[in-house]
């Protein structure tokens, strides 16, 4: 008997992949970017990145710091052994609460870009109105998806021409 109660505890903490996938999916006003270019400005300080849709459309970012343009670059190249405080305790409080980062999600907010962070585990939890360059280095290190509204994208691309 004890050991079918302990299997039925186990089975509270396990999710099916449906759940995993249902949270990855892009609603048609959603569009999935990936970086393209990442960089600072010449004194270090300011970063800026491309972001493109598998059409080559592009998306360009600006104005967050040269230090988050910095981790997000050495992410990208696997770099993985030294990283911010601050995300080093969003990694040990989703390790400790058996969360998974699924993907994030950027939106306008005024004049500034900001992200909504969709976890998924034994509870679905969005963390929501952070700052996009955060969001952006957070799902390069764990890379997952990067979605935007398609109106915010094709916004700034009318912006840009």
């Amino acid at each position: 008997m004890k050991l079918i109660n302990q299997l039925n505890k186990l089975k509270k903490h396990f999710r099916s992949n449906d759940d995993l996938k249902i949270k990855q999916e892009i609603s048609n006003d959603e569009i999935q970017v990936k970086i393209d270019q990442i960089g600072t400005d010449s004194f270090g300080l300011q970063g800026v990145l491309i972001l493109k849709t598998d059409d080559d459309k592009e998306f360009p970012i600006s104005a967050f710091s040269g230090e988050v343009a910095r981790y997000i670059a050495g992410f990208r190249d696997g770099q993985r052994d030294a990283i911010p405080t601050i995300y080093n305790l969003i990694e040990q409080l989703s390790e400790e609460s058996e969360l998974f980062l699924v993907k994030v999600k950027i939106f306008g907010n005024g004049n500034a870009l900001r992200a909504n962070l969709y976890f998924n585990g034994r509870k679905n939890i969005v963390l929501r109105n952070f700052r996009a360059s955060d969001a952006i280095a957070l799902a390069t290190y764990y890379g997952v998806p990067i979605i935007m509204s398609k109106s915010l994208f094709e916004h700034q691309a009318r912006e840009l021409s």
